[in-house]
This record gives structure tokens, C-alpha cells and sequence, in this order.
């Protein structure tokens, strides 16, 4: 009897401590996904916030047009945007190239940029429908494809991402258009019905205008700050773009302050991904 009972009892004792350590690795999980939530929300609220010191994008201070800070990327808007809702993304560091970045800096760039893209599609993608051939609603491609009601894909949410299209670019060196010497990613919004690509075919007009002077972010900066463009070693040909004005600063203030409260409110509704 008394073996069997110590054998009880060590069984009972294995069985106990098993479900002391499962449980206290439960309690542990949640109480740090507790405070990952917890540090997540208030760190973007304060993120989303104008930032405290200056930020410099290449040679320029753009702290003004700054809507997002993280611990390693910002995003500005931009000074002349191809169309609206056109946006930078930028690392802290002044690296030139993609490559020059960290494992933990190109996260946070690509994290920011997936931030932006939802803060925007808030913004811009409120109407999911639209008049323009690109903007084909999803019933009418299950038709199409010969697709019936069951099979046919939902039409996206007002608001959200799938409700519109980006453009995501980055001109990683001078031979690629670069114009200022400091990684950054373009953001462009792709409206359905408004500034959707017109047509299914091939090219897309949005990228010959990065590659022209629309496009040219280092010209107009140096046209904003020193008047004139650099001379010798790093100048840029002077091309009339008088279909697009550059911007005043309140402009772009009242931009920068719009798009930090939308990114507030996407943040603050639970999209944490």
C-alpha cells in the first residue's frame, strides 16, 4: 500500500507542477501581450504626433511637414505631389541607398509605409465604386471571368486599402532619379473614378512623371530653400512645370496636422497589424 500510495502521490506532484508551469506560461504570454498593446497604442498616439526637434530629409529641415515619426522612419508630405495624397517616407538616417539600411530600420520603413498606405486609404478610398475602367467593380470581374454570385469577390470596405490602389517607388540611386542623396519611399494613392491608372494597358503615367520633372523632390526642395538650384556637382536641369505650383508651407502644415488625425483615428480603431 505504501508504494502504491508514493507512486500516487508522485504522479499527483508531476501532474501539479505541469499545470503550475503551463499555467504560469500562460499568465506570462498574456500579461506581455498586455503591455506589447498597451506600449503599441500609446507609442502610436505620441508617433502620430507633431514631432519635438527638427528632421531633415537629405539637406532640408521638413519638420513642419512631418505626420509620422517612429523610432527609425518619418513620413512628410510632399512639397509638389504628383497627385493627391502623394507622400514620403523616409529613414532617420541620411543613408543613400536601400542597402545601406539595418535588419530593424528596413522593418520599421516598410512598417511605416503599411502604415501610410492605411492612413491614406481612410483618407482618399471612402467610395468604393467608380466611373473609370480601371475601376471595375469586383461583380462585374466574376462575371468576366465566368464566375457566379457565390464565387464572385466581395466588393472591398469603404476606407480601407483593397478600396483603391498604390503606388509604392523608391529611386534607389542617382541613375534611377534620385534628387535627394537620402533613401525614401514614394506613397501615391491610386483613387478608383479619380486618379486611377485610365486603362488596363501597359505603362503608367505616374511613373514617366518621377522620371521627368514633376517628379524631380531634390529640384524642388533647392528651389524652395536656396531659390536657386546648386550649380556644379550637383545641379538639375531647369524644366518649366507650371502645371503644378509648389505648395505653401500652411498648405502643407494643414496637410501634415490632416493625416496625423487619420492616422490617429485608424490607429485608435484597433488596425494594429
Amino acid at each position: 500500500m505504501d508504494s502504491v500510495s508514493t507512486t500516487t502521490n508522485v504522479q499527483l506532484s508531476r501532474r501539479l507542477t505541469h499545470l503550475m508551469k503551463r499555467n504560469a506560461a500562460i499568465m506570462i504570454r498574456r500579461v506581455s501581450q498586455l503591455s506589447l498593446n498597451l506600449f503599441t497604442i500609446l507609442t502610436k498616439r505620441n508617433m502620430s504626433s507633431k514631432p519635438d526637434g527638427p528632421i531633415r530629409f537629405g539637406p532640408f529641415e521638413v519638420t513642419s511637414q512631418v505626420f509620422l515619426t517612429t523610432p527609425h522612419s518619418f513620413a512628410l508630405v510632399n512639397l509638389k505631389p504628383l497627385i493627391p495624397g502623394h507622400v514620403l517616407v523616409v529613414p532617420h538616417r541620411p543613408y543613400k541607398r536601400l542597402t545601406e539600411l539595418s535588419g530593424p530600420e528596413l522593418t520599421d520603413l516598410f512598417q511605416s509605409v503599411q502604415r501610410v498606405q492605411r492612413m491614406l486609404a481612410r483618407h482618399y478610398f471612402r467610395r468604393v465604386e467608380g466611373s473609370s475602367p480601371a475601376a471595375t467593380s469586383p461583380s462585374e470581374l466574376g462575371r468576366r471571368r465566368g464566375l457566379d454570385d457565390r464565387d464572385q469577390p466581395r466588393a472591398p470596405a469603404p476606407g480601407t486599402p483593397e478600396a483603391g490602389s498604390f503606388n509604392i517607388a523608391i529611386q534607389d540611386g542617382t541613375e534611377a532619379g534620385q534628387t535627394v542623396p537620402h533613401v525614401h519611399v514614394h506613397v501615391i494613392p491610386r483613387i478608383r473614378g479619380e486618379t486611377a491608372k485610365p486603362d488596363d494597358g501597359p505603362g503608367d503615367q505616374v511613373y514617366e512623371l518621377m522620371a521627368a520633372e514633376e517628379g524631380n523632390v531634390g529640384g524642388h526642395q533647392w528651389d524652395r530653400w536656396a531659390e536657386r538650384r546648386p550649380v556644379p556637382g550637383g545641379a538639375f536641369p531647369r524644366i518649366e512645370d507650371a502645371g503644378r505650383e509648389a505648395r505653401t508651407l500652411e498648405e502643407m502644415e494643414e496637410e501634415a496636422e490632416t493625416f496625423r488625425r487619420v492616422l490617429r483615428e485608424v490607429e485608435g480603431d484597433g488596425d494594429d497589424r
